[in-house]
């Protein structure tokens, strides 16, 4: 398993739009960690080397559990079939989804067309996009993941 540019830019969406200082992704022995931090405040009075105090750096800090996502919770939407992956309805709509929309069970999320016939694939569950694992017009393969919800 490898996670081309799209993906870890996806990532740091997620990053940025929970407001998470780190993001840790693990699948099979694959493992990415994603981390950022603030600019720490400097005392102009104290000399360079003591600017930084213990407990100072943001990682050693007590993280708020609203900002905790559990990613062992996520969800793949999985083809049911091979063909075509449309993000939209037609080519000149706005998509079904995107990175970031919550969506209900029921609610369409992309088609895929097999043999001249278009299939809606809809959430199975209630959740956040947190990736679209397809662009529009490429080849879906039959238990494809598509998109990941959270």
């Amino acid at each position: 398993m490898t996670l081309d540019i799209e993906q870890i830019k996806s990532l740091a969406g997620i990053l940025t739009a929970h407001g998470l200082t780190a993001l840790e992704v693990r699948e099979g022995n694959m493992k990415i960690r994603l981390e950022k931090s603030a600019p720490l405040p400097r005392n102009e009075s104290q000399p360079a080397e003591a600017a930084v105090q213990p407990g100072d750096i943001p990682w050693e800090k007590e993280r708020p559990e609203e900002h905790s996502l559990n990613f062992n919770n996520l969800f793949e939407v999985k083809s049911p079939l091979v063909g075509v992956f449309y993000a939209a309805p037609s080519p000149d709509s706005e998509p079904f989804t995107h990175i970031g929309a919550k969506v209900k069970k029921g609610d369409v999320l992309c088609l895929v067309e097999s043999m001249k016939l278009m299939n809606e694939i809809a959430a199975e569950r209630d959740g956040e996009i947190v990736d679209v694992c397809l662009k529009d017009g490429d080849i879906a393969e039959y238990d494809q993941v598509l998109f990941k919800i959270l």
